[in-house]
């Protein structure tokens, strides 16, 4: 504990002649901590409950109206499933790709920290280069393109950009690295010899996956979901640049709401309404999470 009150002893006021002692104040120190995060913290609540407010704000009044015209229509619903599908997907495909190079570098017995730089190393470029970079390669003169049609496995160009296909290409490539890393925290923690352990008893090598290191690297595989699924469902310049306007996703809907029609109490519901989907897959996912740790302590 700290004392950063001035420790005043006697004073005596000036008017009355009165005599007092004033007690010292005394501040944990460890508060002293949150005092940088303060300011950011504060903008952000400032940040949502302005959002919150827009939402339910119609001709300045507070109402219902902004939530009632995005639901009526069909195409912002069909919008927000196709951000939850697309959403998953690159999730899903974006596990399929991590787990096993997160185990590689895991199990590296030399400097994995190297792997680790190279991991990072896109962060470096701006999203919006390496998107373009996607443009080229899925162009219809792009690399694959054209390499298929020199193989003679496709007769035209190939036809996957400003596609479904090509945002989710899209968005792996540029979340994998987020999922890769909560896989690689989780997995290097764990003892090596239990695998060794499983192998002596007889377990092959998919038993020992399944029965090992599956259930104690959950908590890393929940945490990587929940990342890649949160940043793919509020994505903007990927599904922009690689998608097109009849498969845009809400994200996109939001941007073209408030940069371009100037419509902020809309774009407000909309984004509220994307919160509230995402909580709705993340908070099960939590649970799981939770779960999976308290089995792995027992």
């Amino acid at each position: 504990m700290t004392d950063v009150g001035t420790e005043r002893t006697t004073r005596r006021h000036s008017g009355s002649g009165m005599l007092f002692k004033a007690r010292p104040v005394k501040v944990d120190s460890q508060f002293l901590l949150l005092v940088p995060t303060s300011v950011p913290l504060m903008l952000l609540a400032i940040g949502v409950i302005s959002l919150v407010v827009g939402s339910f704000t119609s001709n300045n009044e507070l109402s219902f109206a902004q939530y009632q015209a995005v639901l009526a229509r069909k195409d912002y619903i069909e919008t927000l499933y196709r951000t939850i599908w697309l959403a998953g997907l690159t999730t899903s495909i974006s596990l399929l790709i991590s787990y096993p190079t997160a185990y590689w570098i895991a199990r590296y017995p030399g400097r994995r920290d190297i792997f680790l730089i190279i991991l990072m190393m896109p962060w470096l470029v701006s999203v919006v280069v390496r998107t373009y970079g996607w443009i080229v390669i899925l162009g219809k003169k792009g690399v694959i393109s054209q390499a298929l049609m020199s193989s003679g496995l496709i007769a035209g160009p190939l036809e996957i950009l400003f596609s479904p296909t090509a945002i989710v290409i899209g968005l792996v490539h540029v979340f994998s690295p987020f999922m890769i890393l909560a896989i690689v925290t989780v997995l290097i923690r764990l003892d090596k010899s239990l695998e060794e352990a499983a192998a002596s008893l007889g377990a092959g090598p998919f038993e020992t996956f399944r029965r090992v290191l599956l259930p104690l690297s959950f908590p890393g595989i929940v945490t990587g979901s929940i990342i890649v699924f949160l940043m793919s469902m509020g994505s903007v310049v990927t599904p922009l640049l690689l998608g097109s306007m009849r498969d845009k996703m809400l994200g996109a809907q939001i941007y073209q709401d408030v940069f371009q029609l100037f419509n902020f109490p809309k774009a407000a519901a909309l984004a509220m309404i994307l919160c509230v989907a995402a909580l709705a897959v993340v908070l099960p996912l939590q649970l799981l999470e939770a779960r999976a740790k308290k089995s792995a302590a027992s």
